[in-house]
């Protein structure tokens, strides 16, 4: 983490204006043949006194299938804090386009139950930019603290690749961990998937990013359709595993294949106990029932 002072923004950006800024420093590089910065810019950015509006919260627990209270659902609280990381991605020193960022893998822990009501400093920074063999990647870290006593409440770290970009001094990954030989296992669900699944996440969670909205916005960026948001399979991966999960806990997904909209997606859930019968971790998986291909995989583990 930089030892700097943040940059405290007003208020939380909206990611429609940072899609926006980013198109337009993608074509204003473009145009002069402008050369990026290679490396990382120091600093963080922060946003204090956030509150979750009640109607959204709803809404969002109703779209992921978790039942409506007053506590924020760990992904949620991602969804609070995202606009805050994407304006760091967002900064005209960022080495790398906001646009066309793939996401790889997303680490929580939610260290305590948030409540609804209660006022939440955010806070965002980039770290460990690396070579990958397709690319370059990077992790952005944000952290949710209390505002009342600055207890840290919740950490994520996103690690995003930017496909086929190469920095100058920054090695080229040779070599890469190969997914596993996947065989699907016996399912324990399947999610039906309609071609409006993109803008519903978008409406609760802000993140209106034209790969997931329709078919149109997909092709114009080089995609054959829309494609569901990560978060939002996460998610509802982990309002799935249920109410066995305590208030503290780690949640892990890594994403291998993107689920292309409209579709029928299958689902399966391991809950392991400790030899006293209490709850310790859970895993799960997701796949295309037709093609067999694992769409992302993950667990959830109590601290």
């Amino acid at each position: 983490m930089s030892t700097e002072q943040p940059l405290i923004l007003g208020d939380v950006p909206s990611l429609s204006k940072l899609y926006v800024n980013a198109a337009a420093t993608a074509a204003r590089r473009r145009m002069l043949g402008f050369q990026a910065a290679t490396v990382l810019p120091q600093g963080s950015h922060e946003v204090r006194g956030v509150q979750a509006d009640v109607g959204n919260l709803t809404a969002y627990q109703h779209l992921i299938g978790e039942s409506a209270s007053d506590v924020l659902p760990a992904g949620f609280i991602h969804a609070l804090a995202f606009p805050v990381a994407m304006s760091v991605l967002n900064r005209d020193d960022f080495p790398l386009p906001l646009l066309g960022m793939i996401h790889l893998q997303n680490h929580v822990e939610q260290l305590q139950a948030v409540q609804f009501g209660e006022l939440l400093d955010i806070r965002s920074w980039a770290e460990d930019m690396r070579g990958h063999r397709a690319g370059t990647q990077l992790d952005v870290v944000a952290e949710v603290r209390s505002s009342a006593d600055g207890a840290l409440l919740w950490r994520g770290v996103s690690t995003y690749l930017a496909k086929g970009v190469f920095l100058p001094g920054v090695d080229k990954a040779t070599t890469a961990a190969a997914p596993g030989e996947f065989t699907p296992p016996a399912l324990t669900a399947v999610w039906q998937l309609g071609v409006d699944t993109g803008r519903l996440y978008a409406a609760v969670s802000g993140d209106f990013n034209p790969i997931h909205l329709s078919l149109l916005s997909a092709k114009a960026l080089g995609l054959p359709r829309s494609i569901a948001h990560g978060m939002y399979l996460a998610s509802r991966a982990l309002a799935d595993v249920g109410s066995v999960k305590s208030e503290a806990f780690r949640w892990d997904v890594k994403f291998e294949a993107p689920v292309f909209l409209p579709a029928r997606v299958a689902l399966e859930i391991s809950t392991l106990h400790f030899a006293s019968g209490a709850w310790e971790a859970s895993d799960y998986v997701a796949w295309n029932p037709r093609s067999g291909r694992r769409h992302f995989s993950g667990s959830v583990t109590a601290l």
